[in-house]
């Protein structure tokens, strides 16, 4: 199945059956599953058959799937069952029988060009004409028939109808000719649109089949990666692909990460970090402890996602596929209307105003139009999925253009999420006396976030500590030599009156940059202090640059302090900021903006965002590579923590749909033509076959051009 025109005539075949619970359509995968009850299936599948499709059960069991690959009776069938283009059939035995159809024709052609209507030939060209329609359209005329009994006007019915007709006023070169380069244009044509179907299973491909695991007496087998159980210790080698997710157990090694994150740089992995299926391991040897069954790896759900949002039609989508609908039959009575009333009010006759009709009807065909946008949405998809931005639909990726306004949550979107020493001042210099490394042997005996990012900015030797004891909600202290130091807060020092007019003002302007401070004091009074703070996610100044460029408005909601929430957003470059929200006013405020502005994202990582991704027209899943709660809820997913994401997704968004509207143009405006050279040219039917197949090429490779393209500036 390639298209929604006929998911819809399956859906119809379908609806008289009794006992189906739900249906479920993957167009990119060409397959259905059917939710009933297993004696429900066989008259499903005879339902499906009936309406001229061929369904193909995936596994042994009456299992809920029929695989419907390649039946087109539908309004544009741009061909996979062909024997021309079916790969059940074998695709060298379609070229072959195609290639023999064309030599036939060509011979028709040949025998009517030379020796015109000499009798004794006339009937051997009648012959060899009949032979090439056979061998190159079979399989259209048993579909053409069975849609006609149903009363749809498909490609296979007008094909049928227009060949039949011209072979019998007496162009039956022409009629060969017409089906034989038909058939050879949609083979053409179907490899061409199975390529964006192959830039999703490509995907597919990047985990390795087998992997290396560890046995319960310590040897390692290779086995198929399907069959890998959780907890198992899978080893890889540099160069190789990693099969499954993991947790590093042993060794360390760069991972190439972008199949999955779309992050351009390599990551370094070490004991305890996470791997992804389908990444690369670079430098050296890892084991890893297996985290997730194949079927449910961070590709796999990727992969998934993507094919689930192939199946959500785009606006676009929906407005081509209404058109087709009515243009379709428009034209075929505009047809019989030439066919009827151009002798008399044209003054021709009836075996050409017949042969304008006929030729009307192959231009009726819809198939550039209709085929354009699918395979334009899941060329934009796959090439968002490689990026590792994950689209959750075509109605998101069209939306996405449009956006006037996007909320930005501030820890762990706009920063790193995690505090870091930013500034550090020595206010009591004493020879002998090393503040620094005081301070970060008291920091390092604490777990607490703000210790814990003093002690990694402070690198160097650490002092031997005795009686070290933590003071809740206060610090930290201890004896280092002999001397007992206190690594304290604000509060701890106004409470042991430690502080001077001038320190209260250092602190304030600390403060007043959003920075935490920590104080190192003895009895005698403070030494030094430390400022922590949470620092901008490199390239967050960049998307918010980006953003504006776009004519996009970033706002910085956040739940921390107003004035921590300024500070970042100045250094980021955004000029509206909201601090000290809850969850609740987070969502508030995107209601707000959206009536304000229009079109307004949130993008968030955390739970505490969740309200406002829903309520926003389209939410954005920052750092959400493994986290299954994420990339459910949100509309895109953003595999990795890099913001610039998010005005890629606006770019690329943009530039689908330009391409769209290309196609749409590019294949009304040929149709356009040829109808207006049929009904007062001298337009031929294969004229109109080679325009038609033409245009559905054009579009098709323009667009395949979002799959190719690395950048969407």
């Amino acid at each position: 199945m390639d298209c929604p025109v006929e998911e819809g005539e399956i859906r119809r075949a379908l609806e008289p059956v009794a006992g189906i619970q739900g249906l479920r359509f993957q167009l990119g995968a060409r397959t259905l599953a059917i939710r009933a009850a297993p004696e429900v299936i066989p008259a499903a599948l005879a339902a499906i058959r009936a309406a001229g499709f061929a369904p193909q059960p995936l596994g042994s069991a009456p299992a809920p799937h029929a695989h419907t690959e390649g039946d087109h009776a539908h309004d544009h069938d741009h061909g996979h069952d062909h024997s021309h283009g079916d790969h059940d059939h074998g695709a060298s035995t379609g070229v072959k029988r195609l290639a023999l159809a064309l030599l036939f024709a060509l011979g028709a052609e040949s025998l009517h060009l030379f020796f015109g209507d000499a009798p004794a030939l006339k009937w051997a060209g009648l012959a060899v004409a009949a032979v090439a329609i056979w061998l190159a359209g079979v399989e259209t005329y048993t579909k053409g028939f069975a849609a006609l009994r149903r009363g749809r006007l498909n490609i296979n019915a007008l094909m049928t109808v227009a060949v039949t007709g011209a072979f019998v006023i007496g162009q039956w070169p022409e009629a060969a000719m017409v089906m034989a380069l038909y058939a050879i244009a949609e083979l053409i044509e179907a490899r061409a649109a199975d390529r964006a179907r192959n830039a999703i299973e490509g995907l597919l491909a990047l985990a390795p089949e087998e992997a290396e695991v560890q046995q319960p007496d310590g040897t390692w087998t290779r086995m198929a990666s399907t069959a890998v159980p959780l907890e198992a210790v899978v080893r890889i080698s540099p160069g190789e692909r990693v099969p499954l997710d993991g947790v590093v157990t042993t060794g360390s090694s760069t991972i190439d990460q972008s199949p999955v994150t779309g992050e351009s740089l390599p990551v370094d992995k070490a004991a305890g970090d996470v791997v992804f299926a389908g990444t690369i391991n670079q430098a050296g040897e890892l084991a890893f402890r297996v985290t997730a069954a194949a079927s449910n790896t961070t590709l796999a759900r990727i992969i998934h996602a993507v094919e689930e949002a192939q199946s959500t039609r785009a606006p676009t989508q929906r407005f081509v596929d209404r058109f087709a609908a009515v243009y379709t039959p428009t034209v075929f009575a505009i047809a019989v209307a030439v066919a009827v009333l151009a002798p008399t009010l044209m003054g021709i006759g009836w075996l050409d105003a017949v042969y304008k009709a006929l030729v009307l009807l192959v231009v009726a065909c819809p198939c550039a139009l209709v085929i354009s946008t699918p395979v334009t949405i899941v060329s934009a998809l796959a090439s968002g999925a490689r990026r590792g931005i994950l689209i959750k639909g075509g109605a998101y990726l069209e939306s996405a253009r449009s956006l006037k306004v996007v909320a930005l949550d501030k820890t762990g979107t706009i920063t790193s999420g995690k505090p870091t020493l930013v500034h550090q001042e020595v206010l009591r210099p004493e020879e002998g006396l090393d503040a620094p490394a005081i301070a970060a042997s008291l920091a390092g005996r604490s777990d607490h976030p703000v210790s814990l990012a003093i002690a990694g900015g402070l690198p160097g030797e650490r002092l031997a500590v005795d009686g070290f004891t933590a003071l809740p909600g206060r610090g930290v202290e201890g004896v280092v030599g002999a001397t007992r130091y206190t690594l304290a807060n604000h509060r701890l020092v106004k409470e042991r009156a430690l502080g001077s007019p001038e320190l209260e003002a250092r602190l304030a302007a600390q403060e007043a940059l959003g920075r935490t401070v920590s104080l190192l004091a003895d009895d005698r009074g403070v030494i030094a202090l430390f400022a922590v703070a949470d620092t901008l996610k490199p390239g967050s100044r960049d998307a918010v640059a980006d953003l504006l460029a776009l004519g996009v408005v970033p706002v910085m909601l956040s739940g921390d302090n107003t004035a921590t929430a300024r500070t970042i957003a100045a250094e980021a470059g955004i000029a509206e900021v909201r601090g000290d929200l809850l969850p609740q006013d987070k969502l508030v405020a995107i209601e707000e903006l959206q009536r304000r502005h229009g079109l307004t994202a949130m993008a968030g990582d955390g739970i505490n965002d969740a309200p406002a991704l829903a309520r926003s027209d389209i939410g954005f899943a920052m750092g959400a590579a493994g986290t299954d709660t994420a990339m459910e809820a949100a509309d895109v997913v953003v595999m990795n923590d890099d913001l610039r994401r998010l005005p890629e997704t606006i770019r690329l968004s943009r530039r689908t749909h330009g391409v769209l509207w290309q196609n749409i143009v590019l294949a009304v405006g040929i149709k356009g033509v040829f109808m207006v050279l049929a009904l007062f040219g001298s337009a031929t039917m294969w004229m109109a076959v080679f325009a038609d197949m033409g245009a559905t090429l054009i579009v098709v490779a323009n667009g395949l051009r979002l799959v190719r393209s690395r950048s969407d500036t």
